[in-house]
């Protein structure tokens, strides 16, 4: 993803999360996605999509089962 719009997709999901410890970081093995960061801890990913000439990002939350005690 290019840094523009890692930076508009990042500031809308603050706003939309009233979150502003929200980061998305590089992936150095993927140009397609970045991480999806809270306070420091990766929580998923973060997909650009171009399908049918229109732009989207898919977000891939994970939580892991360990996590949930």
């Amino acid at each position: 993803m290019e840094t523009s719009d890692i930076q508009k997709v990042e500031a809308y999901l603050k706003s939309l999360f009233g979150n502003q410890t929200i980061r998305l970081v590089h992936r150095p093995q993927a140009s397609d996605s970045v991480e999806f960061e809270i306070a420091g801890e990766t929580l998923g990913v973060v997909y650009r999509d171009d399908e049918d000439g229109e732009t989207c990002y898919h977000v891939q939350l994970t939580v892991l089962a360990e996590d949930l005690s």
